[in-house]
Parts: structure tokens; sequence; C-alpha cells
């Protein structure tokens, strides 16, 4: 009799989680991970290039704790071309900065691919338009046509875990370089490497 509760049960959480996760693509899903040994929400997010905020959303997670063999949804990623694209403006407006710099400048664009004021798509943001003038220089000098680097890609992933979180930041510039009065009047968030970041 105990064999056969067992059975049951086993048969109605398999089916469960088969409901659960069929349904997940109408939900925002586009996969199921497994997790691993020595796995952390970041690390998942950061690999698939996913929000942490996202993961904790779709799997109703409290907190940030997981198991070994625990299945998660993983939310839709931005598609490879607009990570390549998000990448080599990094490489173009953040060389010579150190790491976190690039990782802020990447979500600087995130931010304002979620914000209200700014347009819904990660090429409709980097070759967006402010009275006659591209937003970010390599767009307008061509930098951004020149491959991104392994730093910068990597920078892009970490920032699409990161999605959701920190401060806010929509600007950022050099105050060596600026001539922008209207960018020295936004509030500051962080100041990393050459960079100040506003919003």
């Amino acid at each position: 009799m105990k064999k056969m509760l067992k059975k049951g049960l086993t048969a109605f959480f398999a089916f469960s989680a088969f409901l659960f996760f069929s349904g997940m693509n109408e939900t925002g899903a586009t996969s199921v991970y497994k997790v691993k040994k020595d796995d952390s929400l970041y690390k998942i997010g950061q690999h698939f290039g996913v929000s942490v905020q996202g993961i904790k959303s779709l799997n109703h997670l409290n907190s940030e704790t997981i198991f070994p063999g625990q299945n998660l949804a993983l939310p839709a990623s931005l598609p490879e071309d607009e990570k390549e694209l998000l990448a080599r403006l990094v490489a173009a407006e953040a060389k010579g900065e150190p790491y976190a710099g690039k990782v802020a400048v990447a979500v600087v664009v995130l931010n304002r691919l979620h914000h209200p004021d700014f347009p819904d798509t990660i090429r409709e943001v980097i070759y967006s338009k402010d009275g006659g003038y591209f937003a970010f220089t390599p767009v307008a000098n061509g930098e951004i046509n020149k491959p991104a680097d392994e730093e910068s890609k990597k920078a892009v992933q970490e920032a699409l875990a990161f999605q959701g979180q920190g401060n806010g930041s929509l600007y950022f510039y050099n105050p060596e370089k600026s001539t922008s009065k209207w960018i020295t009047t936004r509030d500051v968030t962080i100041k990393i490497g050459n960079h100040i970041f506003a919003k």
C-alpha cells in the first residue's frame, strides 16, 4: 500500500510539474533550467542573460535561495543580435574604463529600454536622436560598427542579470569631455572611472 501511495504521489508531482512548466511560454518563459550544485540566481542570470528579478518573479520566489535539482523557468532573453549591438556600444563608450563601468553603461541602455521616455528596443534606444543628435557618440562617429571585445560581451550578460536592481541610471557622461550643461543638472547616481552616471 505504501509503495502504491508513493508511486501515486510521484506521478501526481510529475504531472503537476508538467502542467506548470508546459504552460510557461504563455507566462514569458522560454526554457527550464535544472539547478546545479554551487549555482546562484545571479550566476544563472548572467549565464543565460536574463534578470534575477525576472527569474524570481516567474518562479514565485520570495528569496534567492535555490536548491540543486530544482527546476527554474527562465524568462526570455534579448535576441543575440541586440546583445551584440549592446556589447559594441559598451566597447566603444567604455573603452579604457573599469569592468564595473562597462556593466553600468549596459545597465543605462537597459534602464532606458524599460523607461516610458525612451524607445522599446535596444536598437531604437542606441540609434535614437534628440534634437537632431545621436544619443551615443559611437553611433555618430562610427565606432559602434567595430566588433565588441569579450569583456564588453561579458559586461552585457552581467547587466542583463542585474536588470531591475540598482539606482536607475538613465544617463552617463565624462565631465572632462561633455559639453552639455543640461546633463550636469541630472541627479548623480554613481561615479565609476571617468564616467558619472545620473537619472
